[in-house]
């Protein structure tokens, strides 16, 4: 009996004792390989840590290799940083990896400033060696310096300089009475948690070649190809306070945040802040898009997209919206509203006790179609509020308040969520092509944020002409 015992446990050790390969390779030809021959790391801001990269090392041999060294290596090493396998360093010895498996090298770099207001390349390579062999993989990163505001208040007039991209940290507070010019070319990145705060007047002036970009502060990719420029809740916002006035905002992309814009009167002290919104971009909001609150609001040639709480919020005040593209296809979370929420519009006890006027408005020429609803009032009698010639999603018939409008139709647009592709502009067959009435085209809407005219048949919404 002993005898067999002995002669199991012999047998079950052998067993066990093959199915891991304890035995290492020596063959050159057994040597690991990376799986990138180059790991391109992007252009990064100066001084800041960059994303976190990775790449893998296999081993496709039939028994485990032992790595004998991976290090940094070049001019610019000592800004790069390396963990392999869990464990970080600049250098390692005897790293294995078993038969057929892999291991990962996760990369980051800080790039020091350059003084120059074009990107630098910053260039260095992990190097390993093993059974005799020493390959390497590049890594490659641009280096771009940035103008760098920290709890900032604008007092008097500043003027931004489009030469440098801006971050702001904490908040950029244009103080009562001051003025913030931002210049054609402008890029302005917000940090996590970061928000404009207009007390006096804002003026961001881009052109169709040279737009202002805010947005979040995050580069690289979330995973895979998803780039961080599609993510919401990076920044929280622009705020126009009840003194603010004068403010203009063209051919401004605005993207990344928690609450979008807002601008805000207080009816009790007669303060009505005003805002002109000229072609440009507001997309990328965890909650409301725009929110205008006893304000007025001119909206012209300007897209209005991915809202997790809807669009377009009017309470109170004077509004003027005008070939304009309101569409939610929004990512991150059920869509909590309607893409035009209107309050205070005097309909059925709709009144928010300010003694203000209700709300005001003259939509025209502009589409609202997308997930969830597009309004949030489907009969709008009694009220101060027109919709003409717009394509909507409802399912409606005209009345006083909606004048030649295209119910229940599909604008085709160019967009595809599966593929994170959010682009409002028109398909060469949509309906809305030819579908505006150009006797409603105002002047300042007559070119579309691309540059490109109307003409005398224009279409609904924001862009001039099909994608082609």
């Amino acid at each position: 009996m002993k005898n067999i015992l002995l002669s199991l446990s012999l047998l079950l050790a052998a067993a066990l004792g093959g199915c891991i390969e304890d035995s290492f390779s020596t063959a050159p030809a057994d040597a690991p390989v990376a799986a990138v021959d180059t790991l391109r790391m992007g252009t990064v801001f100066t001084e800041e840590c960059t994303p976190t990269f990775r790449f893998t090392l296999h081993n496709r041999a039939s028994k485990s290799v032992s790595i004998s060294s991976i290090s940094l290596s070049g001019a610019d090493a000592g800004h790069f940083r390396i963990n392999v396998d869990g464990f970080s360093g600049k250098e390692f010895h005897d790293v294995e990896i078993r038969n057929r498996d892999s291991i990962f090298i996760f990369v980051e770099a800080t790039l020091p400033a350059n003084g120059r207001t074009t990107p630098v390349p910053a260039d260095a390579r992990v190097e390993y060696s093993c059974n005799g062999v020493t390959r390497s993989v590049v890594l490659q990163a641009m280096g771009r310096d940035a103008c760098r505001l920290r709890a900032h208040t604008v007092t008097g007039t500043l003027d931004t300089d489009p030469a440098r991209p801006y971050i702001v940290y904490d908040s950029l507070v244009v103080a009562p009475g001051a003025t913030l010019n931002i210049l054609p070319g402008t890029e302005m990145y917000f940090h996590d948690g970061a928000h404009m705060s207009v007390r006096g007047t804002l003026r961001a002036a881009g052109t169709p070649d040279a737009w202002i970009h805010l947005a979040g502060d995050r580069t690289g990719n979330v995973v895979a190809d998803i780039s961080f420029d599609i993510m919401s809740r990076q920044w929280t916002g622009i705020f126009f306070t009840a003194g603010s006035h004068g403010n203009l905002m063209q051919n401004v992309d605005m993207r990344n945040t928690w609450q979008g814009l807002a601008i805000n009167g207080d009816p009790a002290a007669g303060l009505a802040p005003d805002l002109r919104l000229i072609n440009c971009r507001l997309h990328n909001s965890a909650g409301l898009v725009l929110e205008a609150t006893h304000a007025t609001t001119e909206i012209l040639g300007t897209e209005l997209a991915e809202g997790g709480e809807g669009l377009l919020y009017l309470q109170g005040g004077e509004h003027t919206v005008n070939h304009c593209t309101l569409a939610n296809y929004y990512l991150f979370s059920a869509i909590g509203g309607a893409a035009l929420q209107l309050a205070h519009t005097g309909i059925d006890g709709d009144d928010d006790g300010s003694g203000a006027p209700h709300t005001s408005l003259l939509m025209t020429n502009s589409i609202i179609y997308g997930l969830g609803d597009d309004l949030s009032h489907k009969d709008l009698s009694g009220s101060q509020i027109t919709l003409q010639s717009c394509l909507l999603k409802s399912a409606g018939t005209d009345d006083a308040n909606f004048i030649s409008c295209l119910w229940d139709t599909d604008p085709l647009y160019c967009n595809d969520r599966s593929a994170y592709v959010f682009d409002y502009r028109l398909q060469p067959d949509s309906p809305a092509l030819g579908a505006a009435d150009a006797s409603l085209t105002l002047p300042d809407a007559a070119t579309d944020c691309l540059g490109h005219p109307r003409g005398t048949s224009p279409a609904l919404g924001a862009y001039a002409l099909p994608k082609e």
